[in-house]
């Protein structure tokens, strides 16, 4: 096997929603595989720069609103004037309402759609756009869910965004593949994360959910970020559409 088919050297790499959980397991990961990371996000990149350093990658931080989609259209294009060329697009960030969907607020709607999956799709464009400009190859990992194949309960704005990351996957790997630009996704299980730490904490929960996962553990962001290593590595040259559950079997089960 050549390992070096799975090495991101020399490559550059843009993550959203890096400075934490999932995203930040993501971009430390890219980083360990010789990668440069560009890491987008609203909140303090500080922990993530500071691992990054540590594992001798570079890092470069920038600050975007992820709601607008015109903000970050604008930032990518920015950023590949100024880092550039972007070999690869991951997108991670996301948030999350929770409300029973007889309750559920056009606002909890909209905030939700905007940042999952209209934003997650115009980068997309604005990337594609600068790649096939250049005459180039890249790539796009879209993190969808678990969420992208089961409905869920109280969360009716994220389980339409991350059905619809699936879906969008697809159509742009239907119409770039032949141009160079591999469109994949990643669909997360349960991971250790700031954002199931409760879940975690409730003994009846946590066992209740480990009793599916035939890991028999919860996963870790580098599960994730390793998985993503190989979607932006030459090692995944002929995938295309695919959205890969990284879940301990939980689908399995």
């Amino acid at each position: 096997m050549d390992l070096s088919a799975f090495s991101l050297a020399g490559q550059t790499i843009m993550v959203t929603g890096a400075n934490t959980g999932i995203g930040q397991g993501i971009a430390l990961s890219i980083g360990q595989a010789g990668g440069r990371v560009i890491g987008v996000g609203r909140s303090s990149m500080d922990e993530t720069a500071a691992l990054l350093q540590a594992a001798g990658a570079d890092f470069i931080a920038i600050a975007t609103d992820l709601g607008s989609s015109a903000a970050a259209q604008a930032m990518l294009d920015a950023c590949w004037a100024a880092h550039g060329p972007i070999d690869g697009l991951v997108n991670n960030a996301g948030i999350i309402r929770r409300a029973d969907a007889l309750d559920f607020t056009e606002a909890d709607w909209d905030a939700v759609m905007d940042v999952n999956l209209k934003t997650m799709f115009f980068l997309c464009q604005a990337f594609g756009r600068q790649v096939i400009a250049d005459g180039r190859q890249g790539r796009i990992v879209n993190v969808a869910s678990m969420l992208s194949y089961q409905g869920g309960i109280r969360v009716a704005s994220y389980t339409a965004s991350k059905s619809g990351v699936l879906g969008i996957t697809r159509l742009l790997a239907n119409e770039w593949a032949a141009r160079g630009i591999n469109v994949n996704a990643i669909a997360p299980g349960y991971i250790e994360t700031n954002n199931t730490e409760a879940l975690r904490a409730d003994p009846d929960r946590s066992a209740s959910i480990l009793g599916r996962i035939p890991a028999g553990r919860w996963g870790v962001p580098s599960d994730i970020g390793d998985a993503a290593v190989f979607l932006l590595s030459r090692a995944a040259n002929y995938m295309h559409g695919a959205t890969i559950p990284v879940d301990g079997g939980w689908l399995a089960r």
